[in-house]
């Protein structure tokens, strides 16, 4: 049995990690067949969505510690490019072009936590559960775990978040920013948005991701001159065109 799943329905593609005896805690093999999945997103010219969760009651548990860390007491320099080759496993995910939705349906703790804020957007369900428990066991935040909390929620919710290392219910999570929406079923809800942004223009969705990672970093200068030439642009699509040929008929 794969430990990861890539699914296809027409063109949204589903990343499920398929660990469910051990709540899809992450080791070696698993990233790895995530990070192999990812790729496989990234290279598919039909995908135009892509869902990520997790088999059972977790999206996933975090690391599996002797797994991924193994022998602390290497020097720093190797243990910090060891980690970096862990982090980049998942983060492929944010390099994506399409949308990307983690549906969260229980806990998502450490590293599993990132998994799920390396996508576009989240829907958590009723026992959603976000982690970032790294202080809770004498751990320093990683995996861009302190970069995308804090572009979602704000640095001081973020440290206070990282301080308390508790878990954040769903409902907290979705005052604070983390997820994006509430649903008793967030893998099929996350579904039915990716099939409907995955009818829109390819082209369009991927300049709106860009325009997004645009505003995270610069300024308004900067981000009026992506967006006004990605504007003028779309002002040549068929679907805008359609659209306006339609509003001049009424």
């Amino acid at each position: 049995m794969p430990l990861v799943e890539l699914g296809r329905e027409d063109t949204v593609r589903t990343i499920t990690l398929n660990a469910p005896d051990r709540l899809n805690a992450l080791d070696w093999p698993l990233l790895q067949e995530l990070r192999a999945a990812v790729e496989s997103v990234a290279a598919d010219d039909e995908a135009r969505a892509l869902v990520v969760t997790g088999a059972g009651k977790a999206f996933c548990s975090g690391a599996n510690l002797e797994s991924l860390f193994g022998d602390t007491s290497r020097p720093a320099d190797v243990l910090r490019e060891h980690l970096m080759n862990v982090y980049s496993s998942f983060l492929g995910i944010r390099s994506l072009s399409i949308p990307t939705i983690a549906a969260v349906q229980g806990a998502a703790v450490g590293a599993g936590l990132n998994i799920a804020l390396a996508c576009d957007v989240i829907i958590a369900g009723p026992q959603a559960g976000f982690g970032p428990t790294f202080s809770r066991i004498g751990l320093h935040p990683g995996g861009g775990c302190t970069w995308m909390l804090t572009q979602r929620i704000g640095s001081a919710n973020t440290a206070a978040a990282l301080f308390n290392g508790d878990i954040i219910d769903a409902e907290t999570g979705l005052r604070l920013g983390i997820a994006q929406e509430i649903d008793k079923d967030p893998k099929a809800r996350a579904a039915v948005l990716a099939q409907s942004w995955a009818k829109r223009n390819p082209k369009l969705m991927a300049d709106i991701k860009k325009s997004v990672g645009v505003a995270v970093r610069s300024d308004l200068h900067e981000s009026l001159n992506f967006e006004s030439w990605a504007q003028a642009e779309s002002l040549s699509s068929e679907e805008f065109a359609a659209f306006a040929a339609k509003f001049a008929s009424r």
